[in-house]
């Protein structure tokens, strides 16, 4: 079965294809030249008028056909690159599914099992306590993947509600992680604005926040140091707003860089490790960001040497 399926391989299928068309357009060539050869052959011998022969139209007939092979030999190609990327997308959803799962999973678990402790024994108030936070735990980690689900939703339906205002980027930022700094326990923000002056920009204040959400629980969350720490800088580069979040995390391999803003990878499913994340994270990040005129790129030394992300947004002056 196996040797079945390695020589029923889309890639194997798609030479063999090209090698029959191949072969087709040769054989025909040939016999057409061979029947060109065999009338001018009988033109001579019968004293006919030469002009009769159609050998003028013998290469002209061979180009299209040759033009048309390659376009048929294009069109066989594009089917099948569009046939791995649906494969490559049914693998990535499948991926997301089974982790999507095991996050739903697990806090749930966790959160019956507390229960059914609360149920069963009279319990202190110091382990009350300690329950109760194990408990809001799980709650958040289930809102954060059901949040995530939701948003995405919203932004590939262009329905992310809410206006555009001018907003102090550094003073929204700030706020932000004062406002959720709950959420970082343990972690150290340094926010730097070289330009030393204010920097207004239109931002959807809702998406920028779930854009700002998802940068900084993924530099925490990918870090293995005692002490987390983000720094958040803010430069002005020909006409255009850097945005850069540097992280001292477990950082990224190189073939990984261009793919972790793909819908539903995961980091590390590509190397037949535990795939680490939803897939859908750094996905939301670089729509924000298309949504507002911008785009976002990542840079890492590698493994366990950080990462950068940088927002990159026009700013003309």
């Amino acid at each position: 079965m196996n040797e079945l399926k390695r020589f029923f391989h889309p890639i194997l299928i798609l030479i063999f294809s090209i090698a029959a068309l191949a072969m087709s357009l040769f054989l025909y060539i040939y016999w057409y030249i061979e029947v060109s050869a065999g009338l001018e052959k009988l033109v001579l011998e019968l004293n006919l008028d030469s002009s009769q022969v159609l050998e003028p139209q013998t290469w002209v007939v061979i180009l299209i056909l040759s033009i048309l092979v390659g376009i048929i030999l294009m069109g066989i190609f594009i089917i099948f690159v569009y046939y791995q990327k649906t494969v490559q997308l049914y693998r990535m959803q499948r991926n997301f599914i089974d982790s999507f799962t095991h996050e739903l999973k697990t806090p749930v678990t966790s959160l019956k099992l507390y229960l059914e402790t609360f149920k069963k024994h009279e319990l202190s108030r110091d382990d009350r306590l300690k329950y109760i936070g194990y408990m809001i735990q799980d709650v958040n980690r289930l809102s954060d993947n059901i949040n995530r689900v939701l948003n995405l939703a919203r932004i590939e339906s262009r329905n992310y509600g809410g206006e555009f205002v001018i907003s102090d980027l550094v003073q929204t930022v700030e706020q932000f992680i004062k406002n959720n700094i709950h959420l970082f326990r343990n972690c150290e923000f340094n926010i730097q604005n070289s330009s030393g002056s204010s920097i207004l920009y239109y931002i959807n204040p809702s998406l920028f926040e779930m854009l700002l959400m998802n940068l900084l629980t993924n530099a925490v969350k990918y870090n293995e140091s005692d002490k987390p720490r983000v720094d958040i800088s803010f430069e002005i580069k020909k006409h255009k707003l850097h945005i850069i979040f540097t992280d001292n995390g477990i950082g990224l391999e190189k073939t990984e860089i261009k793919k972790i803003f793909r819908k539903f990878y995961q980091v590390g499913q590509s190397d037949n490790m535990s795939a680490m994340g939803s897939g859908l994270g750094l996905y939301l990040v670089r729509n924000i960001a298309r949504i507002h005129k911008g785009r976002v790129v990542a840079e890492s030394m590698g493994i366990g040497k950080g990462s950068n992300f940088i927002v990159i947004l026009p700013y003309p002056k």
